[in-house]
């Protein structure tokens, strides 16, 4: 037997009539699901516990005094210590002693592990910021205050729990504030000690570099220089005054030089002679007197001009001139005594010679006693001029060091400014951190307060039974209409005289209506209303009974 050969027909575009029959012929599909929707997020919306939502609102109260006079300590921002605040107090181990210090979950303690009846815990707990604001009436913006929410079955147990955490968050904003405060003092603290011992024994090696190289600092080098120039210009000073006062000497030697050879010559001279020789003698008198004289004029002009001065030159030529005179009157009265000495004998002195004689050897002594001073003069000046002259050396020794030294002295200043500057700055650092600290031990810091204390809910935010039934109902009616539609599909049947029309492409003269028997009939309706009658009962009963049971339940 040849099997039939199958094909395909398009199904005709369905009108509104064809889908009120789909419904009357599938009516039973599509109410049975959605009754047993309606019945199943009934009874599973009533057996579903309650949970009563409790809030606290916590503000954030800004530092007291301005930032400007004292900067706290706490470089983190509020909102991010709450959230480190927040992972502490959901931490294992404190979830664990809430729930055993309020008996949370016993039920689901006795059949899970704790761990996961933390986490489910922790699934209740919430903490947001506070919003101000809505999309109707404008922009949403976040206020300085943040609520604590715990969602659970008993609601005075919920509100217990949220007083506990927000105990907990003040408490633990307190104790983070006044450890860090306190650990940034000790810190602080330690660092100025640090940098205290740093500083010392920068000017430690500073101090001993300065009395290891005392007078060979580079500091020390102008000072050198203008003492060294001094120096040398106290040489230049002495230097000049020993050539003074060794001229004077050779003055003062010649001086007693002729003084001593005219008191040899007045000793020689005999008495009677002396009134024949008074001319010569005058004369020899008037050239000393002369010599005398430019002699004064010399001393004073060397006092002030140098030697190539030439004031200074014609001095020293007339001197010259009057020594010649002085000289060659002395050998003519020599010469005229020689010739004229018939008689060797002595002969007495007058008064006057006697004197001429006293005065002159007085003279002689007073000029040696000067001779004397300027030898002592001399000598001091040497020695004052040596001593200058070994400073000098020492000065120069010591600048010629400097260089050597300049980097290390260099190193040692800067190092100490480096320590000085850094020991400064952690002192600051120090006294900010101390204000701070009195700051949060006052109070006067950023805090938390509790704006809204936690609320004793009155009614459960969840379930959310309307809803829930809503939405059940809805699904039962869509797999309804989607078991019909199926059903529908699968039906290949010709259902009424528009599909024959359709599929058969034949004029209809009539139809004979499908002949039933009329118990066959009216039994089938009485099942038909017998089920779904007993079903919609039972459903009321189910219905009737999660209710009852959740109020009972609830009391």
């Amino acid at each position: 037997m040849q099997p039939v050969e199958a094909y395909n027909v398009t199904r005709r575009a369905l009108d509104v009539e064809d889908y009120i029959d789909i419904g009357r012929r599938h009516k039973g599909w599509i109410f049975g699901p959605f009754l047993f929707c309606v019945v199943a997020s009934v009874v599973g919306v009533y057996l579903w516990p309650d949970s009563y939502l409790s809030a606290a609102v916590i503000k954030i109260t800004p530092q007291q005094i301005p930032e400007s006079m004292v900067q706290s300590s706490i470089n983190q921002q509020m909102y991010d210590r709450i959230n480190s605040m927040e992972q502490t107090i959901l931490s294992r181990s404190v979830l664990t002693t809430i729930i055993n210090t309020y008996n949370l979950y016993p039920s689901e303690r006795a059949r899970l592990p704790i761990e996961d009846v933390i986490d489910s815990m922790r699934k209740k707990i919430s903490v947001i910021p506070v919003r101000t604001g809505s999309s109707d009436t404008g922009p949403t913006r976040i206020i300085p205050a943040f609520a604590v929410q715990f969602s659970y079955e008993d609601r005075h147990l919920a509100q217990r729990v949220v007083q506990d955490l927000v105990g907990r968050f003040i408490d633990e904003n307190t104790r983070n504030s006044s450890n860090r405060t306190f650990m940034t003092t000790q810190f602080m603290k330690d660092e100025v000690d640090s940098a205290k011992k740093d500083l010392d024994v920068a000017e430690n090696k500073l101090a001993s570099f300065r009395m290891e190289n005392n007078g060979r600092l580079p500091d020390q080098m102008q000072s050198n220089m203008q003492s060294m120039q001094a120096l040398q210009s106290q040489v230049t000073v002495l230097d000049a005054s020993i050539s003074r006062a060794n001229q004077e000497k050779l003055q003062l030697e010649a001086t007693i030089r002729i003084l001593q050879g005219q008191l040899a010559e007045m000793k020689k001279q005999p008495p009677p002679d002396l009134l024949a020789g008074g001319a010569k003698n005058d004369k020899l008198a008037q050239a000393e007197r002369e010599l005398q004289s430019w002699d004064d004029a010399l001393r004073q002009l060397r006092q002030k001009y140098t030697e190539n001065n030439p004031d200074v030159q014609t001095a020293l030529a007339r001197y010259g001139a009057a020594q010649q005179k002085v000289d060659q009157l002395t050998a003519e009265e020599t010469t005229k005594k020689a010739e004229n000495k018939a008689d060797t004998a002595p002969k007495p002195q007058t008064p006057l010679l006697v004197r001429e004689l006293r005065d002159a050897d007085g003279r002689i002594q007073q000029l040696q006693s000067s001779i004397e001073a300027k030898d002592l003069e001399i000598a001091e000046y040497t020695k004052q001029m040596k001593r200058a002259s070994d400073l000098i050396k020492t000065y120069q020794a010591r600048i010629e060091v400097v260089p050597m030294g300049e980097k290390q002295f260099g190193d040692l200043q800067r190092d100490r400014d480096l320590a000085r500057q850094h020991y400064v700055e952690v002192a600051q650092k120090l006294e900010r951190a101390g204000l701070a600290q009195e700051m949060e031990n006052r109070k006067q810091g950023e805090m938390l307060e509790i704006l809204d204390s936690a609320s004793l809910p009155i009614s459960p935010t969840e379930p959310k039974r309307p809803l829930i039934i809503s939405i059940g109902a809805g699904l039962g009616l869509l797999l309804g209409l989607v078991i019909a539609g199926g059903r529908e599909m699968k039906d290949t049947s010709l259902k009424n005289l528009k599909d024959v029309r359709a599929y058969t492409q034949m004029a209809i003269l009539g139809s004979i209506p499908l002949l039933e028997n009329d118990f066959v009939v009216r039994r089938r309706r009485r099942l038909a209303w017998l089920g779904w009658t007993t079903a919609c009962l039972a459903a009321v009963v189910v219905i009737s009974g999660s209710v009852v049971y959740y109020y009972v339940t609830k009391q």
